[in-house]
C-alpha cells in the first residue's frame, strides 16, 4: 500500500446542542432485520476533552424502518474505549497465525521500538525466525546495533539453525534414508555436530590424486586438521561372537578403519607442514572419526562394547549416526542458558572427551 493510500480524512462536527462534538457514524454490521453502528463523542472538560463511543443497535419494525434496540446499545467511556482499541490492536495480528501459541507484539515507529517491560532474551528468541530470513540478515549486516543485541541475535539465530539441522538429521534417519550423499551434504553444512572443537570445514578434500577425504575439519584451538569418513547408516557396526561372548566390528567397519589408517598415514607424510598446493592445511598427528550405521535400538551392552573398542584404538573413533544426532542435541543444550545461570562460552574439547558413549 502506498503512503498516499494510508492517508484518510477525519471529520469532527458540532452537535445541535453546541455542548459537544461528534464524528460521523460508521455502520459496523447490517442485515435485513438489524443494524449496528458506532458514533464517537468528543466531550469537553476543564482539563481535557474526553473521547467515548456509543454502539447503537437498531431493528426493523412495522412502525419504523429502523428503531433503536436498547438491548444492543451500549456507551463506552474513554477508558473503556481505549481498552477496546488496545485489545483489537494487540490481538488482530493473531489472525495471521495458523497455530495456537504465545506471541510477543512489538510496536515499531520511525525505525524504533519500545521494549519496556520485555525480557531481552525472550524478545530475541521470539524474533529468531523472523531475523533468520536471508533478506533480513543481509539488512542487519548494514544496520548499527548495540554490541549486546548483536551478540544475542547472532547467538539466537545460530541456535535456531542448529535446532533445524538436528531436526533435519532426525527426520532423515527416521524415514530410513540410506544414501551416503545425503549425509555427506548434511555433515558438510553442519560440521559443528562433530563437537565444539570444530566450527568450520575445509573445501580441500584431496590428499593426493585419487585420494579424497569425506570431510577435513580444522580444530579451533590449533587449526590442525582431523578427518571424517562417512559410511551408510544401513551398515552393521557390531557383530556378536557367541563362542567367545563378545562383540566385534563388522566387515564394513573394519574396511573403514583400514581406509582411515591409509588416510592418516598419507596426511602425516604429505601435510605435516601443509599440503603442497594448500600450505594452510596442516595435519599434525591427525585423528579420524568414522560415522556408520545406527544405534537407536542398541542395548547398554552394545553401547559399552563400542566404547571399549574405541578406547583400544589409537587416533580413530567409530560412532553411529544416532551418536552424531545425540552429540548435536547435546551441543544445543550447552548453548541454552539454564535457570539462574548466564550463557557462557563453551571451551573447545577433544572429540573423544565430548561424546557420551
Amino acid at each position: 500500500m502506498s503512503e498516499s493510500a494510508e492517508v484518510s480524512k477525519v471529520v469532527r462536527k458540532t452537535a445541535q446542542s453546541g455542548k459537544l462534538d461528534y464524528v460521523p457514524v460508521v455502520v459496523l454490521n447490517e442485515n435485513t432485520r438489524t443494524k449496528l453502528h458506532v458514533v464517537g463523542w468528543l466531550i469537553p472538560h476543564t482539563s481535557h476533552t474526553e473521547f467515548s463511543i456509543k454502539l447503537e443497535g437498531f431493528k426493523k419494525t412495522k412502525a419504523s424502518p429502523w428503531e433503536e434496540d436498547p438491548i444492543k446499545t451500549i456507551t463506552l467511556t474513554e477508558t473503556s474505549t481505549l481498552k477496546l482499541f488496545r485489545y483489537l490492536q494487540t490481538h488482530l495480528p493473531l489472525a495471521q497465525q495458523s497455530e495456537a501459541g504465545e506471541f510477543i507484539l512489538i510496536r515499531a515507529a520511525n525505525g524504533t521500538v519500545d521494549l519496556t517491560g520485555h525480557d531481552p532474551q525472550s524478545l530475541v528468541g521470539a524474533l529468531t525466525k523472523v531475523l533468520s530470513q536471508a533478506e533480513l540478515v543481509k539488512h542487519l549486516a548494514s544496520t548499527e546495533l548495540t554490541h549486546e543485541l548483536t551478540e544475542a541475535l547472532r547467538g539466537s539465530i545460530r541456535l535456531n539453525e542448529m535446532r533445524s539441522a538436528v531436526a533435519e538429521l532426525r527426520s532423515t534417519l527416521g524415514r530410513g534414508e540410506s544414501a551416503e550423499q545425503v549425509y555427506q551434504s548434511w555433515c558438510e553444512r553442519h560440521c559443528w555436530a562433530f563437537g565444539n572443537a570444530y566450527v568450520v570445514r575445509d573445501e580441500v578434500r584431496a590428499i593426493t590424486t585419487g585420494d579424497n577425504i569425506d570431510l577435513m575439519l580444522p580444530s579451533v584451538i590449533a587449526g590442525y586438521r582431523d578427518i571424517v569418513e562417512l559410511k551408510r547408516p544401513d551398515m552393521d557396526v557390531l557383530l556378536y561372537d557367541r563362542a567367545h561372548k563378545n562383540y566385534y566390528f563388522s566387515a564394513d567397519v573394519s574396511k573403514a578403519i583400514g581406509q582411515c589408517h591409509r588416510y592418516l598415514d598419507m596426511l602425516h607424510d604429505f601435510a605435516d607442514k601443509g599440503l603442497v598446493d594448500h600450505k594452510e592445511v596442516v595435519a599434525y598427528h591427525p585423528r579420524a572419526t568414522i560415522v556408520i550405521g545406527r544405534s537407536h535400538d542398541w542395548t547398554d551392552e552394545q553401547q559399552r562394547a563400542l566404547h571399549g573398542l574405541n578406547r583400544r584404538m589409537h587416533g580413530i573413533t567409530v560412532i553411529t549416526y544416532d551418536h552424531l544426532l545425540a552429540q548435536g542435541e547435546r551441543l544445543i543444550e550447552m548453548m541454552v542458558p539454564t535457570a539462574g545461570l548466564e550463557a557462557a562460552a563453551v571451551e573447545a574439547v577433544e572429540p573423544d572427551d565430548d561424546i557420551p558413549w
